[in-house]
């Protein structure tokens, strides 16, 4: 969590995101937006209630009053409010106002039932508005081969080995950049750190393995930092990649092979490694949600979508499709 956050936050409500990321392990990112969503909700509150001054913009009204006594005065009606004031006033979309639901089911839950700061959980009976389900973009079997063949370069093992990590493994950008020589085992696995610290063993087929071989073959050893010295990943600046490096990767490679401004990032490619496993290795879906980490099944379900060739195929090969009628 960043400092900024922690010196300008609350003291209930820094108390929680510390909680959440200390003890309940969520990532920075995850509290950081826990952060925001909560401060907007008291931002609107502290204008309805008449706290703060009606010309100061909202970006810039100040949250330090919050205090438990505000917390218990808050209503249902108070959270249906902020609803309405941010489909219609700040324009966030459903997902965005379902995100800031979960956020305030989260927050009144901590206070009443993990540290009985209130007596009434006023988010218990809080709806979240429908979110349409779409389909995960991802890229197709051919454009992923196109893909990695469009890798050149005086760093081509390296981009090579990371397209191929994450087309065949499913590896959110976060757990790449974290991966360390220790995390590869000699029976071909490899240790992957994913959301809340969490382990998974993840079994590479062999074009993994050969691009990993192949990498490490040309893998800087030298002028490498004591802190330096296991990362998987090298830049060529002898650190630790970081995202925005490898972000800067795959954008280049999907523009060199036609598939740039698609709407394709790295995270894309995790969702093509789910769905080509599902839709061509007929994998099972328990066994997918173990390869790519999530914590319950609901989120991997969003991978059993289908073609609309596959859709096409399964109902002409039901056994009446070419029957026809004797009149």
């Amino acid at each position: 969590m960043k400092l900024e956050i922690l010196q300008n936050c609350p003291p209930v409500i820094r108390d929680f995101l510390t909680y959440n990321e200390t003890i309940k392990g969520k990532s920075s990112r995850s509290v950081e937006g826990y952060y925001i969503d909560l401060q907007s909700f008291f931002r609107y509150l502290l204008t309805v209630r008449g706290m703060v001054d009606r010309n100061t913009e909202f970006e810039k009204i100040d949250i330090s009053p919050v205090d438990i006594n505000l917390i218990k005065s808050v209503t249902i009606s108070d959270l249906y409010g902020f609803m309405v004031f941010c489909k219609n006033e700040r324009g966030n979309n459903t997902a965005t106002r379902a995100r800031k639901t979960s956020t305030l089911r989260i927050f009144f839950k901590y206070l009443s039932s993990q540290t009985h700061q209130i007596d009434e959980n006023p988010a218990l009976m809080l709806e979240s508005p429908k979110v349409k389900q779409s389909l995960p973009k991802h890229l197709t079997l051919e454009d992923s081969l196109e893909l990695l063949n469009s890798v050149e370069g005086n760093n081509m093992k390296r981009d090579y080995c990371i397209l191929t990590l994450f087309l065949n493994c499913g590896l959110r950008l976060a757990e790449l950049c974290s991966l360390n020589l220790s995390d590869i085992t000699t029976d071909g696995t490899i240790t992957v750190t994913g959301k809340g610290n969490k382990q998974r063993l993840v079994y590479l087929n062999e074009a993994c393995q050969n691009a990993i071989n192949e990498y490490l073959a040309v893998r800087p050893h030298e002028g490498l930092a004591v802190t330096e010295k296991n990362a998987l990943f090298i830049s060529r600046n002898h650190r630790r990649i970081s995202p925005k490096t490898v972000q800067h990767i795959v954008k280049s490679y999907l523009e060199k092979s036609g598939l740039g401004n698609m709407g394709y990032s790295t995270h894309k490619l995790r969702h093509t490694a789910a769905t080509l496993m599902y839709q061509h290795g007929n994998v099972d879906i328990r066994v997918l949600k173990d390869i790519l980490g999530h914590s319950n099944l609901g989120t991997t379900q969003i991978y059993t979508h289908v073609s609309d060739k596959q859709i096409k195929h399964a109902v002409d090969s039901n056994p009446l499709s070419g029957v026809k009628s004797k009149k």
